[in-house]
């Protein structure tokens, strides 16, 4: 038997819960063990009057059955489109923090098709698709999902449109299953539109006819024109299927071609592999495996048991045993061979000519060391750059339906150019980084592709012998930039952005250079024996260090206000501060503040000892202070904050840590 669906530990807010399809949603979800905001205030189907009894009664029925629920009667929540944006935007900064989301946006038929007398409501029901249809793109690398459906169900705004006996069969109830399964983490559909009534679910798709050129170069464009190729504009015997934007405008650049050519526009295979992006559904991979996977990547990119710190990711033994980051690519390769390539209809090309141009990977939390990942591939855009296809693959990988990672791979293909397609895409590719290993090693981790260890194979691409992965440079980088800076804290990794170069062969050695800015290393690979750069514009984002200190924000804000206004200060305070910052009962940081001397000045470390006063104060509290939670003549006797010099100078904290610190 299935396993049923379950929401304990979620929060869901319902609009509109007071009756019709909110309140069967309120109702299901506080079934399955979610807390639900119950909002209504219980207005007339014009908006009109209000009234707190509608969303109290349903508190009322979801707590009569054990679960939980408050009221809500916010008037904003009347306005169908502004309503479900203020929602949105209240909830969206929590979803990102979070890394999980899901909305719902409810539209309507009315919206979808339009309907006789309902000219406002149409045009706020279809503006919610559109504000969906922009969440789902942003939301998607937070693992926030936007879906929209168009319910046909008996409520307060459809009794008067209705039969009253068609309303009695399109019960609310058979609506809310819909919407519980979007919602819940293991569903990943992402910006559909969904018809659903009477028990009955479909999903809607934009079509699109082949349409006809009816301009001709140095010529007028007619009415008349339009008038006798009108069948031509409207047969959707070729029609086409655009799920982008992106998709959407790549005609225009054809048609700019085709006008400049003296041609018509034609299903030809050019613009079958241009558009073909539009009629892929994502296809979904699954990856198992276990430690050993992880310590024969280890191995691949070049760790060794002859370092002590690299134990931690070649035995599974270990207390911190751990996967390297970069395995990430690992389960992707799979989404990207075997499924997101292989599904594009009329995209036959030579697998010699298929080469790696850039890798982009970012971590959302660090790899399970075995386990089953599920992959899912899209490809992203299809550019003609002429001498050949770019082809950019998003894959979104996830374990236990919480997403951990996202690659994009972006792969040339020589000599597929010249299709008539646009250059460049709007979709922001990241420069990253790239490193060598051993070939015939690395391909024990999944990438067969002969290129790097068949000689004849190889040649036939114009190589003069197999080539490194590069991934395998591409991961071997990475532990060089996760060692020096990270000490190989995993859980420290964000992302990663490599452009590949030039080939590496097995056997050079590979030079990395590394340069830090903040949390990003930036670094480049070169082949120590010929100079050549292999890896360029790349870098690593790293989270701040964990043991990182909140306090220490503050002193280098302190730090560039006094560098701007210090002798401003020196006036008003004339005093030397020392701070001992604790953590855990010890100290963890120890700063001087030296508004007495020149123009000012902060820095690391108690000053030669020579401070008026002396601080000492937890993190956490020196945080509460800053902000106002905690007043400091309360946190002095409770013993939170010990004071050691000339106490008065206290008073002048207000003006340091107040008035100049604003965070």
């Amino acid at each position: 038997m299935a396993v049923p669906l379950s929401f304990a530990g979620k929060v869901v807010l319902v609009t509109g819960a007071g009756g019709g399809l909110g309140r069967e949603y309120a109702l299901a979800f506080g079934e399955r063990g979610a807390s639900v905001v119950v909002n209504d205030l219980g207005g007339d189907i014009k908006g009109g009057g209000k009234s707190s009894s509608a969303a109290d009664k349903v508190v009322e029925e979801i707590k009569a059955k054990g679960g939980k629920a408050v009221a809500n009667y916010d008037l904003i929540h009347r306005v169908h489109l502004r309503g479900s944006f203020i929602v949105t935007r209240a909830a969206w900064n929590h979803m990102k923090k979070q890394q999980f989301g899901r909305i719902i946006m409810t539209s309507s038929a009315a919206g979808i098709y339009g309907n006789f007398g309902q000219a406002n409501y149409s045009a706020a029901k279809l503006g919610l698709l559109g504000l969906a249809n922009t969440l789902a793109i942003e939301g998607q690398k937070y693992n926030i999902h936007c879906n929209t459906i168009a319910p046909t169900a008996g409520s307060r705004l459809t009794q008067t449109v209705m039969p009253p006996d068609l309303l009695k069969s399109l019960k609310a109830e058979y609506v809310a299953p819909l919407v519980l399964w979007l919602c819940h983490e293991q569903c990943q559909e992402n910006g559909g539109l969904f018809e659903v009534g009477a028990g009955w679910i479909g999903k809607l798709r934009w079509e699109r006819t082949l349409g006809s050129i009816v301009r001709h170069k140095d010529q007028h464009m007619t009415p008349e024109e339009v008038r006798d190729k009108w069948d031509q504009i409207c047969d959707f015997t070729s029609a086409t299927k655009p799920a982008t934007i992106q998709e959407s405008l790549h005609t225009l650049v054809e048609v700019l071609s085709k006008v400049e050519a003296g041609e018509g526009l034609r299903a030809n295979p050019a613009h079958a592999l241009a558009s073909s992006t539009s009629g892929i559904n994502p296809v979904k991979m699954t990856f198992s495996y276990t430690h050993m996977h992880c310590v024969l990547y280890a191995l691949g990119v070049g760790l060794s048991t002859r370092e002590p710190d690299h134990l931690k990711f070649l035995y599974e033994g270990h207390e911190d045993f751990s996967c390297l980051p970069t395995f990430g690519v690992i389960p992707a390769q799979a989404s990207m061979l075997e499924g997101g390539l292989g599904s594009l209809p009329g995209l036959n090309f030579d697998p010699t000519k298929l080469l790696h141009g850039e890798q982009y990977l970012e971590l959302y939390k660090p790899l399970p060391t075995s386990g089953t990942l599920t992959s899912k591939a899209s490809v992203a855009d299809i550019l003609d750059k002429g001498s050949g296809a770019l082809i950019l693959l998003d894959i979104h990988t996830y374990s236990n339906h919480e997403l951990v990672c996202y690659n994009q791979f972006s792969l040339f293909i020589v000599g597929a150019g010249g299709f008539g397609g646009k250059r460049s895409s709007e979709r922001a590719v990241v420069l990253d980084v790239l490193c060598c290993s051993l070939a015939a090693l690395y391909r024990l981790s999944g990438d067969w592709n002969p290129l790097h260890i068949d000689p004849n194979f190889a040649a036939l691409g114009g190589f003069k012998s197999p080539i490194l992965h590069g991934l395998c440079s591409f991961g071997f980088a990475a532990r060089h930039v996760l060692r020096q800076y990270a000490d190989n804290d995993v859980s420290r990794f964000k992302s990663i952005k490599v452009r590949f170069v030039k080939p590496v062969l097995p056997g050079q050695a590979i030079q990395t250079l590394m340069w830090k800015e903040g949390n990003r290393i930036h670094f480049e690979c070169k082949v120590k024996e010929t100079g050549a750069v292999v890896l360029a514009g790349a870098y690593i984002d790293l989270h701040t260090a964990s043991g990182g200190l909140q306090s220490d924000l503050v002193f280098a804000e302190i730090g560039r206000r006094i560098k701007d206004l210090g002798g401003e200060l020196v006036k008003k305070v004339n005093a030397i501060f020392g701070w001992e910052i604790t953590k855990g009962g010890k100290t963890a940081a120890q700063w001087t503040i030296d508004l007495k001397t020149g123009n000012g000045a902060l820095h690391k470390g108690l000053y030669n000892g020579k401070t008026d006063v002396t601080f000492t104060v937890s993190d956490e509290d020196f945080m509460d202070v800053v902000v106002g939670k905690l007043n400091p003549q309360k946190a002095f006797f409770a013993g939170k904050l010990k004071v050691r010099g000339n106490i008065m100078l206290s008073q002048k904290l207000e003006t340091i840590l107040k008035d100049y610190a604003k965070l």
